[in-house]
């Protein structure tokens, strides 16, 4: 395993991830998740578990990133294919998510939409950097 390309693909996939995820989540759909505001920390009480967002954002990039650079063999092409993999393990959580608590469907296709868009171009992003050596073994 080529150890610095894959801290590279890393950091761009967890910045990438967090950006996303703050503008996606964050931002669009605020109203939506405000519909029912108490499944939700309060603004004031999100600050304390600030770090536990980002210790997520790390997990899911860096297993993403381990799962593209051990098993994808072409590229953006092929680790996008398997960040929609991943996104759809994701949506099976959501839809129990939905099953057990009250959040609305508009939640529901919002999370499985952000993660199908997410986790494919995360992992086109982890393809394009860490992509195969196209050398010849000549």
């Amino acid at each position: 395993m080529n150890w610095k390309k894959f801290f590279i693909a890393f950091i761009a996939a967890f910045v990438f991830m967090f950006a996303f995820g703050f503008v996606w989540y964050g931002k669009l759909l605020h109203g939506v998740h405000n519909e029912v505001p108490v499944l939700w920390r309060t603004e004031a009480d999100f600050g304390n578990y600030f770090p536990w967002l980002i210790l997520g954002h790390v997990v899911m990039a860096f297993f993403l990133t381990m799962l593209c650079a051990r098993y994808s063999s072409g590229g953006a092409g092929c680790s996008a294919c398997l960040g929609l993999l991943v996104a759809l393990v994701y949506a099976g959580n959501d839809f129990i998510t939905y099953a057990v608590q009250p959040i609305t469907t508009k939640i529901l296709c919002g999370w499985i939409g952000g993660d199908l868009l997410m986790f494919a171009i995360a992992g086109a992003i982890i393809g394009a950097i860490y992509k195969p050596s196209t050398s010849s073994g000549v």
